[in-house]
């Protein structure tokens, strides 16, 4: 069973506490079993990569690491806010941002 999250891939959220605070971004991935994501733009670190094939130079390259989910909050139109479960008219379930009641697509 999977765990359920306040985030899903595509949801644009921002970074709460850390070196990359109050940045925005996209998640790309979600890690459910260290409960980390991947945001664009956000913790981004230096990689040494090896000389390969397709790479025969190698060198030095920057890529997004992982985030921990606690420390992201989705943002809808500029509103951050946590996230709550409601049912709606057709009896499915549907997050709602607990600021304003909105429902999140």
């Amino acid at each position: 069973m999977q765990k359920k999250l306040h985030v899903k891939v595509g949801d644009t959220v921002t970074v709460l506490s850390g070196t990359s605070k109050d940045k925005e971004g996209k998640v790309l991935s979600i890690d459910r079993k260290k409960n980390r994501a991947i945001v664009e733009g956000v913790n981004v670190v230096k990689k040494h990569v090896k000389p390969s094939a397709s790479n025969p130079q190698g060198g030095i390259e920057e890529a997004e690491a992982g985030i921990h989910i606690s420390n992201i909050m989705l943002t809808v139109n500029g509103v951050k806010s946590r996230v709550g479960r409601k049912l709606d008219e057709n009896g499915k379930l549907v997050r709602i941002l607990k600021k304003n009641g909105e429902v999140v697509k």
